[in-house]
């Protein structure tokens, strides 16, 4: 069955036959979260190259945050105009065309000489990233239907080890020759190995596909907005998710430039793993850390101490510091984000699950575009150093805030 052909698909009976390779449960999950994990660490390997490419292209501290912004709005675009489409047209079709959008995208990327192409690469691979998302998402969980809280694990587990290693394998690539093309070739040539048993792979009927002239009706965009009996979850998630990827979008844009130079570090794996210190924190709580929703607002206590330590490791030029404080950070994000996320998972029926996943996505990827941004403006005005305690201030009170919202929530109310 080819995409096209799906993307016809009408309502049919499960045990209608399809061709393809009938994979087992197993295979399917690690073929969707391969592709998940491959798309974001190619919206990540540039993090150390970046200072290359500065140089390479000429470009200031604007325009680097300008081209890293650039993937973050058309993710979040992508994601409003059509995160929904894997619950109409099917999970395998989405993430297909995903990787097919994926591979243009690092293949423009490495190639760029200007800084159109690079923001030109940058938002192809937005695009690619925001049709996965949803899609990526909702399969693990119809794939792992007894054990959902393991299937937001992994969605999670997906994402912040592919943006975690994005930046260490971008490091270890950038010593071969040509570094600023090389590591995205090799990246698209494994997405390329990825997608041939993904278009061989037979396809499930989708959860709800439109009958009719209603097939291309259903694929316009949607308004974004989470389900009624699901609003408290998602406004808790969404706000977790934007204060964190503002920390990320710092340590996978500027950060580097900013601790290379303040701690003379050259090489660019270790500039790599020094971005990729909070992210894989993060990784390891979401995997290993309990889900308890007493933990949240002492994790975003920790992950408010951890952000304001991150500025103070520069002001004080510390590297043991900036190190502890960024595992620490992570580990408070990585705990408080799986926590509401899994609730507001657990709170969506299935035949909406992307499309509400998808839009909690769209607010927590504009904490990468908007804050870092600001920040890149910001520090153009009064200094990188200024404006980074400045950034970190916000964030930790934003943290705070929403922590001390979770603790007026668990109060029992007076009759």
């Amino acid at each position: 069955m080819t995409v096209i052909s799906e993307l016809r698909m009408r309502a049919q009976p499960a045990s209608a036959s399809r061709p393809g390779w009938d994979a087992s449960v197993n295979a399917r999950l690690v073929l969707t979260f391969t592709a998940t994990v491959l798309l974001l660490i190619g919206a990540n390997l540039a993090t150390p190259l970046y200072p290359l490419l500065q140089e390479r292209l000429d470009l200031g501290p604007f325009a680097v945050t300008l081209a890293f912004s650039s993937y973050v709005l058309a993710l979040m675009a992508g994601l409003v105009l059509y995160g929904h489409w894997s619950d109409h047209i099917g999970r395998r079709a989405a993430v297909v065309l995903a990787v097919l959008v994926g591979v243009a995208g690092v293949v423009v990327f490495g190639s760029a000489g200007s800084l159109g192409g690079l923001i030109l690469g940058r938002a192809l691979q937005g695009a690619a990233v925001a049709l996965c998302t949803g899609a990526s998402s909702a399969a693990l969980r119809e794939l792992l239907p007894r054990n959902p809280e393991w299937a937001s694990r992994l969605t999670l587990l997906a994402s912040s080890s592919g943006v975690a290693a994005g930046p260490v394998l971008g490091g270890l690539l950038g010593a071969l020759p040509h570094p600023t093309r090389t590591p995205f070739l090799l990246l698209g040539a494994a997405l390329v190995l990825v997608l041939v048993p993904l278009w061989a792979l037979k396809a499930r009927p989708a959860l709800s596909p439109a009958p009719g002239s209603g097939a291309v009706r259903v694929l316009r965009p949607r308004r974004i907005g989470p389900v009624h009996d699901a609003r408290t979850q998602f406004r808790r998630a969404a706000s977790i998710g934007f204060l964190s990827f503002a920390l990320f979008g710092f340590g996978l844009s500027l950060a580097p430039r900013y601790f290379s130079d303040l701690f003379g570090i050259d090489s660019l794996a270790g500039i790599g793993v020094l971005a990729a210190l909070t992210l894989a924190a993060s990784a390891a709580a979401q995997l290993l850390g309990r889900s308890h929703r007493n933990l949240l607002p002492w994790a975003l206590c920790a992950m408010a101490a951890g952000i304001v330590l991150i500025a103070v490791a520069g002001a004080l030029a510390s590297l043991p510091l900036l190190v502890s404080a960024s595992l620490l950070a992570g580990a408070g994000q990585g705990t408080a984000f799986r926590t509401a996320f899994n609730d507001v998972a657990l709170a969506v029926e299935p035949a909406r699950h992307a499309q509400v996943i998808s839009t909690v996505y769209v607010v927590t990827y504009l904490g990468s575009a908007l804050p870092v941004l600001g920040l890149g403006l910001v520090a153009g005005i009064i200094g990188l150093p200024s404006a980074v305690a400045w950034f970190a201030a916000l964030i930790a009170a934003g943290c705070l805030a929403v922590a001390a919202g979770a603790l007026l929530e668990r109060r029992p109310r007076r009759p």
